[in-house]
């Protein structure tokens, strides 16, 4: 009798320590995170993670930008993506999801997403394509080319900044096209959106203080390929 009552006790605990947080896909925006990513909200981050490259590999000049609107699309916000052939809970039944898992977006001569990408957008449609802002996870002491700077290139600048035919002939995909505009003083510009130069992401948000401040510390220790 008392074993019975110490499993039935153990299986209650599970029952009660598992916290699901369920997603409301009639209501996209209602899933709003201003925390920080607290309470242990797992999330995607649209702000952090998904709008940066909607931003760098769609919403550009000739294509889905407000002036343009290839289509009738314009990528640039959250507004924007989800009221245009996107289902929130359902990424393969969402029209948007279909152009960019098949390749006709970015259209034939861009770059196209990379398998990650394509992933990240597919599981934040899947768990309702919720507008999670100010959830950055970003540590300022973590300052290597592999760990803070090639994703962050990959995310907010390789849409435009790779292929044969890069915007500038700035290409941003390899170590050497990185290491090349920093120490020409040309990616520090761009980040702080300095007078003089082309402020980046072209389109898109300021990357926030601590992103800044990794590039700057990659750059300050040497530009390393670590």
């Amino acid at each position: 009798m008392k074993k019975s009552i110490l499993l039935l006790a153990a299986v209650s605990g599970l029952f009660f320590a598992c916290h699901h947080q369920v997603v409301n896909p009639a209501d996209p925006g209602g899933g709003t995170d201003t925390t920080g990513n607290g309470g242990g909200n797992t999330l995607i981050c649209f702000e952090g993670d998904v709008l940066p490259i909607f931003v760098s590999s769609c919403a550009k000049s000739g294509c889905h930008n407000a002036v343009s609107k290839q289509e009738g699309y314009v990528l640039d916000s959250y507004q924007n993506i989800v009221k245009k052939g996107l289902k929130p809970g359902n990424a393969n039944d969402s029209e948007i999801f279909e152009e960019i898992v098949s390749g006709d977006m970015p259209p034939n001569g861009e770059p196209k997403l990379s398998a990650a990408q394509i992933e990240l957008i597919r599981d934040w449609i899947n768990e309702g394509a919720k507008n999670t802002v100010d959830c950055s996870t970003c540590d300022t002491a973590i300052f290597t080319y592999s760990a803070a700077i090639e994703p962050l290139m990959s995310t907010n600048c390789t849409g435009c900044h790779s292929g044969s035919l890069p915007d500038g002939g700035i290409d941003l995909s390899s170590y050497t096209g990185v290491k090349t505009v920093a120490l020409n003083g040309r990616l520090t510009g761009a980040v702080n959106h300095s007078a003089g130069f082309s402020p980046m992401p072209q389109g898109g948000n300021k990357l926030n203080e601590c992103e800044i401040s990794q590039i700057e510390k990659w750059i300050a220790a040497g530009t390393a390929n670590n």
